[in-house]
């Protein structure tokens, strides 16, 4: 009797393409490799990440770090099969708010987990990534990319980030020395940045959405090459990342007790595209503020003397920036 061949059944056949995962991250080592900046010791694909932190360069340094994703304007990458973009905005929702604190972003870390793994998809998205980190001079210094079938469907994915930076414990921004009568510095946002997507899917018809992709997927702006520049020149004592929670339930995150804010929402055009949001979902002015940026991503909090040359400083880095309220005793 004939003995039965039994079929070999590899990681491959599970689903999971151990080979074209490592041809992924091959062929983006030259880009990842830009973002390097003093300090990294290792190149990708180790089991952790080596970074030196120059200890000369700073008195008494302290370490912020922050993690987060995109959320899910995902969803409508996925629909548009638009990926370029996508690894920007991550990196931004993470290095911006280590920025409000005062911090000089220094390396990356990503988390990607899909499905299955499509060359050229997978290669925008984490280019797009490697470009976030070198608009934020933030080294990108390792990653997870991770197939696993069954978890994800058909073309879905999900992304994570992971950033560490460096501020002198002196110069650390936390609000401390904020003081009614301070100014709120709006800084424009490129658009609705990463929040609020899940009410864009729900009020917006599919003829919408495609007659507003461009503008929906513009990625989130990084403030970072703007605002660290004005740290070192003027008294900034607070800033704010206008995420979740919009203008209304970010910037009193920073606010001394006893403290509220004046905004006037005259101050700045409305972009069309959130105009055009409240009116399809039918929402008070309260409810915008508290669930989109309305078009301001990033908030300084200043005193009224040193407005005018903020302003100016912003306006010669190309920044659309307004004074938008003031803090007042509770």
């Amino acid at each position: 009797m004939a003995k039965m061949q039994l079929k070999t059944i590899t990681y491959k056949h599970s689903g999971v393409h151990i080979d074209l995962a490592q041809k992924l991250i091959d062929s983006l080592k030259p880009e990842i490799q830009k973002t390097n900046r003093p300090g990294v010791l290792s190149s990708i694909g180790g089991f952790g990440a080596l970074f030196e932190l120059n200890l000369k360069k700073y008195k008494n340094p302290i370490l912020v770090s922050s993690t987060d994703g995109v959320g899910t304007k995902l969803k409508l990458s996925i629909q548009f099969q638009n990926y370029k973009t996508i690894g920007q905005d991550l990196v931004a929702m993470n290095v911006n708010d280590i920025l409000t604190l005062g911090a000089e972003p220094l390396f990356f870390l990503d988390y990607f987990a899909t499905s299955k793994l499509h060359l050229k998809r997978d290669r925008d998205i984490l280019l797009g990534i490697a470009k976030g980190c070198k608009i934020a001079g933030s080294a990108l210094i390792g990653g997870e990319t991770a197939e696993m079938p069954g978890l994800y469907r058909n073309q879905d994915y999900d992304l994570a980030g992971f950033t560490v930076g460096v501020v002198e414990k002196n110069k650390i921004i936390d609000g401390k020395k904020i003081r009614s009568g301070h100014q709120l510095i709006g800084l424009a946002s490129s658009g609705l940045h990463s929040n609020g997507f899940s009410l864009v899917r729900k009020v917006l018809s599919q003829k919408d959405l495609s007659k507003w992709k461009t503008q929906l997927l513009t990625p989130t702006k990084i403030y970072v090459p703007v605002v660290l520049p004005l740290l070192k020149k003027f008294p900034i004592h607070g800033m704010a990342h206008i995420t979740g929670g919009g203008l209304t339930d970010n910037i009193p995150r920073v606010l001394p007790k006893g403290l509220h804010l004046h905004i006037d929402d005259t101050a700045w055009p409305m972009p069309a595209i959130f105009k055009m949001l409240q009116h399809k979902a039918h929402l008070s002015q309260k409810e915008m503020f508290r669930t989109f940026n309305c078009g301001i991503g990033y908030v300084l909090i200043v005193p009224k003397h040193a407005v005018n040359a903020i302003l100016k400083a912003l306006q010669s880095k190309k920044q659309k920036a307004w004074v938008i309220g003031e803090v007042q005793h509770a």
